[in-house]
């Protein structure tokens, strides 16, 4: 009973290499695409984060007669700003979650009204992953212009 028999003896050195190759391999060729995914999922959740906000600051139009100053800034959209021009008929929080969201990076969005980009409504972005204005990939900027 406490032998072990020849063909239940495991790996050889040699086999756990080349498992531990291939694996390498895939890793190599695969990982960069799947990294490549996230950045883009995380620029399309901030476009759909954007449209969220769009829909409220409309909403909030439509009940107040204007968009949320600058000054008021996103703030508006969940409790009744106390800053003149003063909500004349706020019927909010124009949010679900009664929270403003944060990016997909964790930085807040950004708002400017009247905006320089559209200046008849608002601009309103995210600098993305870096925190910064321009950028590629990633670090790109979300804006609703």
């Amino acid at each position: 009973m406490g032998r072990v028999r020849r063909d239940e003896q495991g790996y050889t050195l040699l086999e756990i290499l080349i498992v531990m190759i291939i694996i390498g391999v895939l890793v190599a060729t695969v990982g960069p695409e799947l990294f490549n995914r996230v950045n883009q999922a995380e620029q399309t959740a901030a476009k759909n984060q954007i449209n969220v906000l769009k829909i409220a600051l409309d909403n909030y139009r439509l009940d107040n007669g204007q968009y949320p100053t600058t000054q008021q800034g996103l703030t508006a959209l969940i409790a009744n700003p106390t800053t003149p021009p003063l909500a004349r008929n706020w019927l909010g929080p124009y949010l679900e979650k009664q929270e403003l969201p944060l990016d997909p990076w964790g930085y807040q969005y950004n708002y400017q009204s009247p905006g320089k980009n559209n200046q008849h409504k608002y601009d309103l972005w995210s600098y993305g992953a870096d925190n910064r204005e321009g950028g590629t990939g990633e670090k790109a900027d979300v804006t609703n212009w």
